[in-house]
């Protein structure tokens, strides 16, 4: 994964970046791009197909065509994209080739991107989480798409798990954070954290952070079943996931800034304001923070400081996340793009 489970990406990345290629989608890119160890990168779209394309210089491989909107983040799993679609089905797709594996269906729409892990246990092979508005966590098996356990909550499920310590973790609309037991699927407990999550939790070790509808990013001691801190700025809603490293929380919120925030203690560190709601969920990478806004701008930013480095102007929305991978970043936009940026 080019993007690692705290969304801190490796290696180096330039200061100053250039557009090197976009690849064009009929409709907008709300999906969040994924790059595999042959240099295909792979996103949805909101014209309802999956696309695979070469890394290199754009050039399109392969695409699949779903039964609906396609705003998941794919997942690379055993040499399949796994991925769901507005239609409400999660599907497997070979990723040399985009032929359909297998399809799983759920009762209602996926928005959210899978996660995948070893089965627990020692039982062998690998296991697929998804979440779904038929307000279920549903998980299957990754060879063959096979039912393994369907979790209830109360409400939508449109984050992506995250897996941990033989956990699942899932923020539901119903205003809690699940903590679901990966072997069996049944209920290890259910953390109130004031209202719904329409994003994804970032878990490391026993704390979750993650930011809601109430206005609020919160720290949740997962094994303690409570909430460590609570971190309130302006009266607007977080959608997006956090990117999290060893002593920094850093999102973005509806209120049009990205926020950065103290890991340990939940106070603020720094605010960054951009002219229209960030929803896209930042990547940090070599003492950077990557970020898209709705004023139509890729941003990146000093860590340490929140000020602005470099911006480049798509001119509609980037709702979508980035991506990180050898120095090259690769965004969606409402315009229908996929953009790869490089060092200049």
């Amino acid at each position: 994964m080019s993007v690692g489970p705290l969304r801190v990406a490796p290696g180096r990345l330039s200061d100053r970046l250039r557009l090197g290629w976009r690849f064009k989608t009929g409709d907008a890119v709300m999906s969040s791009p994924v790059v595999d160890g042959a240099g295909r990168v792979f996103v949805g779209s909101a014209d309802g197909s999956v696309y695979a394309v070469r890394l290199a210089d754009g050039r399109k491989l392969w695409s699949f065509k779903t039964g609906d909107e396609v705003e998941a983040t794919p997942r690379l799993v055993g040499g399949a994209v796994v991925i769901g679609s507005a239609d409400g089905s999660l599907y497997a797709l070979d990723a040399a080739t985009g032929k359909q594996r297998w399809k799983y269906a759920t009762e209602d729409k996926i928005l959210g991107g899978a996660n995948a892990g070893p089965a627990p246990g020692g039982r062998g092979g690998v296991r697929v989480v998804v979440g779904s508005y038929d307000n279920r966590v549903h998980c299957v098996d990754a060879a063959t798409g096979k039912r393994i356990w369907v979790y209830e909550t109360d409400n939508y499920v449109n984050g992506t798990p995250a897996l941990g310590g033989g956990r699942v973790f899932v923020g539901g609309c119903d205003g809690l954070l699940h903590v679901i037991d990966f072997a069996t699927g049944k209920r290890v407990r259910a953390i109130p954290v004031g209202e719904y999550v329409a994003g994804s939790a970032t878990v490391d070790g026993r704390n979750a952070y993650l930011g809601h509808y109430g206005n609020a990013v919160v720290c949740v001691d997962t094994a303690a079943g409570r909430i460590a801190w609570t971190y309130r700025e302006r009266g607007f809603p977080y959608f997006s996931t956090p990117a999290v490293t060893a002593d920094r929380v850093v999102l973005g919120g509806r209120d049009r800034q990205v926020h950065c925030i103290d890991r340990r203690t939940g106070k603020g560190v720094w605010l960054f304001r951009t002219r229209g709601k960030v929803d896209s969920s930042p990547v940090v990478c070599d003492g950077k923070v990557v970020v898209g806004s709705e004023d139509g701008r890729l941003y990146m930013l000093g860590l340490a400081d929140g000020k602005e480095r470099w911006s480049y102007v798509v001119g509609r929305p980037v709702m979508s996340s980035p991506c990180v991978v050898n120095g090259t970043v690769l965004i969606g936009a409402d315009d229908g793009f996929l953009y790869a940026f490089r060092g200049a």
